[in-house]
């Protein structure tokens, strides 16, 4: 080894073993590679045609082979996530019965569920299609929309952490985050016929709930409006602290809805812009009143508008 090369790799031991920052090594972890590998052969399952093996979409044999591979990884996945989370040693992982069993249910359970899940983004697909002008067709929509993608991910990481799947489905909205730039928490309950148009910068959090046909616009948050505390002073991390949002209503680009005990009532527009903190009734429509605007010529005279 080079000797510049070896002082480094010294020096990197060295700050292993000052730290255990930044540093595991301590049980088992699942593997984010295989977990994405994972979330494409659910794309391809879900969208025949449109992803993958294209030539082969929807047949028998190819419908066959990517379920056996979701069903011989993703239980191996999910039996590491819970033997990390019940902080079991790595030693003893392997050979963990219940939680090989338990991931193979949540799996089967999952799988069952496939043609429903279809049924949901189907109708998401429309009302991307329906509520927005520039849709060429519903082909457009599936293969460039981000909005597709970040449900497609949402609505399984939701199944599996509705069955209390640790780490996992935080893994897999953060890649559909980051492939799409709208970030949706796993645990948030999204209703039928869902559409955020555009997508950048929206944030969803975890105890949000959405009802059926809701569309927001891009940089819209639906967030917390504070982070409480328990007894002991730490972060409660049980508590209901994001806003619900009631059948029909639209949310315009950069609105910020903040809060727990927050409601947003069925068939409202908030407009873009808002900061809300409040509940709002049915049929509501919420605006920020018209600023003044301050034009600057190049003569240097003002005029407000």
């Amino acid at each position: 080894m080079h000797p510049r090369l070896n002082q480094a790799a010294q020096a990197i031991a060295r700050s292993y073993a000052a730290s255990s920052a930044l540093r595991h090594d301590q049980g088992a972890l699942p593997s984010r590679d295989a977990i994405i590998k994972t979330l494409l052969d659910f794309r391809e399952l879900l969208f025949p045609g449109y992803y993958g093996a294209v030539t082969r979409a929807a047949t028998p044999e190819r419908v066959r082979e990517l379920l056996e591979d979701i069903a011989e990884e993703l239980p191996k996945q999910i039996a590491l996530a819970l033997c990390h989370d019940r902080r079991l040693p790595r030693e003893a992982c392997a050979e963990c019965a219940d939680c090989q069993a338990e991931a193979q249910a949540i799996v089967w359970d999952l799988l069952d569920r496939l043609p429903a899940l279809r049924d949901l983004l189907a109708e998401d697909v429309d009302a991307a299609y329906l509520g927005d002008p520039a849709a060429h067709d519903r082909d457009e929509v599936i293969l460039s929309y981000p909005c597709v993608q970040a449900i497609l991910v949402h609505r399984i990481a939701h199944d599996l952490f509705a069955r209390g799947v640790p780490l996992i489905p935080r893994i897999m909205a953060e890649y559909v985050h980051g492939r799409t730039g709208i970030d949706i928490h796993p645990g948030a309950r999204i209703g039928r016929r869902f559409f955020i148009d555009h997508g950048t910068g929206v944030v969803i959090g975890e105890t949000t709930v959405i009802g059926d046909n809701v569309k927001i616009y891009q940089g819209v948050t639906l967030g917390a409006l504070s982070f409480p505390k328990d007894a002991d002073g730490q972060l409660a991390r049980h508590v209901k602290r994001h806003p619900v949002i009631e059948d029909d209503v639209v949310i315009y680009a950069g609105a910020t809805i903040l809060g727990g005990d927050t409601v947003i009532g069925r068939g409202s527009v908030i407009g873009g812009n808002v900061w809300l903190t409040r509940s709002v009734e049915p049929y509501s429509k919420v605006v920020i009143e018209d600023p003044q605007i301050r034009i600057v010529t190049r003569a240097g005279a003002a005029r407000v508008t």
